[in-house]
């Protein structure tokens, strides 16, 4: 299968006084080997182990990395890769079932859109029109504490960010999923993934037949 990867870059400032920020990607691994993580880009892994896992899946035929840089210094990114082997999602061995794995942006740089703005480049030219992307989103994973959100209005924002990009809802029976009620499932179909893929994934979706 080919995994189509086509550059973007975008540089922008808030302020007139702020800094440049730039967002970009595809990022390849050894320029992500020029930068430095933000040390408040730990809600998954230490920053330095963080950086490393991020040049490993910018390492993969099918992973890509799209990040936000203040100069030097990594303070977004979002990650896509093909799904963990121990999950349900990899059931199939789809090779056009893709993961956006992890969306994360520094504190300090947060209310700038940045989430948006990541997500959306990640989708420019049609670069993922062959696969079907799909997230889960879990309420464990969301800062609650530092974004002052409950748990339904930090779902209600992720489910915005992910349909600025055509994401939508999917209904599944997989257990962490409905463990509880604020857990989702948002995926995006590119036009040009064949029905067969579809119904491949319906079948990973659901295990429980009569909920299909």
């Amino acid at each position: 299968m080919q995994h189509i990867k086509r550059y973007h870059s975008h540089s922008f400032r808030t302020t007139p006084n702020h800094p440049e920020i730039t967002v970009e990607g595809p990022v390849l691994p050894e320029v992500l080997q020029t930068l430095s993580m933000h040390n408040q880009l730990d809600a998954f892994r230490r920053p330095k182990e963080q950086l490393e896992a991020l040049i490993e899946i910018a390492e993969l035929p099918e992973g890509r990395i799209i990040i936000a840089r203040d100069g030097f210094t990594i303070v977004g990114y979002v990650t896509f890769h093909y799904p963990d082997e121990i999950e349900r999602w990899s059931e199939g061995n789809m090779e056009d079932l893709i993961e956006l794995g992890a969306i994360e942006v520094a504190d300090d740089y947060r209310s700038m859109g940045l989430g948006k703005k990541l997500i959306q480049l990640s989708f420019m030219e049609e670069q993922l029109e062959n696969v079907i992307c799909f997230t889960t989103e879990y309420y464990w994973h969301w800062d609650l504490e530092k974004s002052g959100l409950n748990v339904w209005e930090y779902r209600q924002m992720m489910e915005k960010l992910m349909k600025s990009v055509d994401m939508v809802w999917f209904a599944t029976d997989d257990p962490e999923i409905c463990s509880h009620p604020a857990n989702c499932l948002m995926v995006r179909v590119g036009k040009d993934v064949p029905l067969s893929s579809v119904e491949r994934f319906d079948r990973i979706r659901f295990h429980q037949r009569f909920m299909y």
